[in-house]
C-alpha cells in the first residue's frame, strides 16, 4: 500500500513539473549580450509575482485569460554561459529555465568630434547630469501595454554603427555605444516602431532633438538628434507613425539617427527586438 502510494505521489509530482515546464516558453534561448528576450507561461497573471534573471527582476503582464508574458534583457556587460531565469509565483513556487548568453565581441572604433561636446565646462556637464536625471526618472514609469505585434524599424536604412561598440572619441575618451546609429539624410522621416505614449520631446546635450515613446510593460524607444518634432509630449501614437525628422543636432559629427531601446534602464540591442517573433 504504501509503495503503491509512493509511486501514485511519484508520478504526480512528475507530471505536474511536466505540465510546469510545458506551460513555459522563452523566445531566444540562446542570446548575446545586450539582447531581449521574452518569457510566456500559460498561467493567469493572478498567480505570478515576477521573473528574476541575473540578478534583474522583470514584471510579468497579461496576454490572456491563461497567458502571461515578461519582457527580459541582458546587461551589456554579462559574461558568456547558462543562466537561470527564475519564475515566480504567488504560492512561493519557482519554476527555472536556463538561458545561454553566447560570447560576443564588440570592435572598436575611432572618431573625431568638437572638443567642446567631449570636455565639457561646468556649465554643460550640470546640464547633462540634469538631463541623464530626467531620462533616469522615465525608465522607472510602468505602464500597461500599447504595443500590438512586432516591432518595425524606424528608418530602412543601412545601419552605420552597431550595439556595443566601443568608441575612442578624439583619441583620448571611452564611449559605449547602447544603441545603434541608423544612416540618414537631414529631413528624412523617422517613424515609431510600435504604438506608444510619448514621454519626452526635449533638445538634450548630448542626444540633441529627443523623441522617448513608452510602449507600456517598461519597454521605451528612444530617437535622438532629430532635425523637427512631429508629435508632442502626451500624443499617442500608432506604429509606423512620423514622429520626426532625422538630423545633426547634440553630439554627432553628420546627419544620422540614434536608436535604442530600454526595458527600465536597461539598454537593449534593437536588433534583437525587431527579430523577436513572439505576437501579442
Amino acid at each position: 500500500m504504501k509503495t503503491w502510494l509512493l509511486i501514485t505521489l511519484t508520478l504526480s509530482l512528475m507530471i505536474f513539473a511536466h505540465r510546469s515546464e510545458a506551460g513555459i516558453t522563452i523566445e531566444p534561448e540562446e542570446l548575446y549580450p545586450g539582447d531581449a528576450f521574452i518569457v510566456r507561461v500559460n498561467e493567469p497573471l493572478r498567480k505570478l509575482k515576477g521573473l528574476s534573471f541575473n540578478g534583474r527582476e522583470f514584471a510579468f503582464s497579461t496576454c490572456g485569460d491563461r497567458c502571461s508574458y515578461a519582457i527580459g534583457g541582458v546587461d551589456l556587460n554579462t559574461m558568456p554561459g547558462v543562466y537561470s531565469a527564475i519564475i515566480h509565483f504567488k504560492d512561493n513556487k519557482r519554476v527555472t529555465k536556463k538561458l545561454r548568453v553566447k560570447k560576443a565581441t564588440f570592435p572598436v572604433i575611432n572618431i573625431e568630434l568638437p572638443e567642446d561636446k567631449v570636455t565639457l565646462s561646468p556649465e554643460d556637464e550640470a546640464r547633462a547630469n540634469r538631463e541623464e536625471e530626467l531620462l533616469k526618472s522615465l525608465w522607472k514609469i510602468r505602464s500597461e501595454r500599447l504595443w500590438q505585434g512586432g516591432f518595425i524599424k524606424p528608418l530602412e536604412n543601412e545601419v552605420s554603427t552597431g550595439f556595443g561598440i566601443k568608441r575612442i572619441i578624439n583619441s583620448h575618451k571611452l564611449s559605449i555605444h547602447k544603441g545603434i546609429d541608423i544612416k540618414a539624410r537631414d529631413g528624412e522621416p523617422v517613424r515609431a516602431v510600435n504604438n506608444g505614449r510619448v514621454l519626452l520631446t526635449k533638445e538634450l546635450f548630448f542626444g540633441g532633438k529627443t523623441i522617448v515613446i513608452d510602449h507600456g510593460d517598461s519597454l521605451f524607444s528612444v530617437y535622438m538628434h532629430l532635425s523637427e518634432y512631429k508629435v508632442m509630449e502626451g500624443d499617442t501614437v500608432s506604429k509606423g507613425e512620423i514622429i520626426g525628422l532625422a538630423g545633426s543636432t547634440g553630439r554627432t559629427n553628420g546627419p544620422h539617427l540614434h536608436f535604442t531601446f530600454k526595458i527600465g534602464d536597461l539598454s537593449i540591442n534593437p536588433e534583437s527586438v525587431f527579430r523577436l517573433k513572439t505576437i501579442f
